[in-house]
């Protein structure tokens, strides 16, 4: 038996499931991995030779109509967001990203959603990624009001934005905050009809001295402080990574006594989430 068969057998034995009622089998096989590293089960031999953490297929960057956008806000409203579902879109939206976005693109991390934002006429002027909320934010724990317990069962109904792209041809004054806008707007229903549970908070990272943040603030998101700069790790005594102000968007009325209250699971259900590497910054 593979790894692969293996670890969906033991999710089926355990009722191993997601919030949308699907195995947890790429968890399971994280977890037989760390056993099999620290010596305590000895897996089947590998059938393919995985990816490397931090490694990833190179991204094939294609052309895009750069043709210069700007006009005024309404000369493009309704806008059209469209969820990335296939792998053409996706193909297209990593290279958008991968181009024209400082931080370029990473892998996924964990629960996702991709979005393109195009013209009433189609044409393509933005897109945005939501990932893994990160494991721990200080500042953002404590407007919460969580503990530890809290975070650890309740960091999966909230998102990171961790790419948030204005394609540098397109110069539409108040465009950004309007995307915005739209996105909180649909983003919990999205993520639900994906993911079979509902969003309460957006977060998002800025890095201060490149980005001041302006469209978050002009679309009502809340500063709440701003990170260390002392890596996800923390230990540090000097900051190692660039400062970011952080941003947060409740989708609820109740959102904070709904993340900051945990009652243990009555099904054998795995709320976890994926601890990502580092806090994204982005504009």
């Amino acid at each position: 038996m593979g790894r692969t068969k293996l670890s969906v057998m033991l999710c089926e034995m355990w009722n191993w499931r997601g919030a949308n009622g699907q195995l947890k089998d790429i968890s399971c096989r994280d977890m037989l991995r760390s056993l099999d590293k620290a010596g305590k089960i000895v897996l089947p031999k590998q059938r393919f030779t995985p990816c490397q953490v931090g490694v990833q297929s190179e991204i094939k960057h294609l052309t895009h109509n750069e043709t210069p956008i700007e006009c005024s806000l309404k000369d493009l409203r309704p806008l059209r967001i469209a969820v990335i579902s296939t792998k053409e879109y996706l193909m297209s939206f990593k290279s958008y990203i991968d181009q024209y976005h400082y931080l370029g693109f990473d892998r996924y991390i964990g629960e996702h959603m991709a979005y393109m934002v195009y013209s009433r006429d189609g044409v393509a002027l933005s897109c945005l990624l939501f990932g893994s909320a990160a494991w721990a934010c200080k500042e953002r724990d404590t407007f919460i009001g969580w503990g530890k317990e809290q975070r650890k069962h309740n960091l999966f109904m909230m998102t990171n934005n961790s790419r948030f792209l204005i394609f540098p041809w397109v110069k539409v004054p108040h465009l950004a905050s309007h995307i915005l806008s739209l996105i909180v707007k649909r983003i919990s229903a999205d993520w639900e009809q994906k993911y079979g549970h509902p969003l309460y908070l957006l977060e998002t990272f800025v890095e201060t001295g490149r980005f001041r943040g302006t469209c978050y603030r002009a679309a009502n998101w809340i500063c709440v402080g701003s990170t260390t700069g002392r890596g996800r790790e923390g230990g540090h005594h000097n900051a190692i990574v660039p400062i970011k102000d952080i941003f947060l968007y409740p989708l609820h009325s109740h959102a904070l006594s709904m993340l900051s209250t945990w009652k243990p699971a009555e099904s054998n259900v795995d709320n976890a989430v994926e601890k990502p590497e580092d806090v994204e910054v982005k504009r």
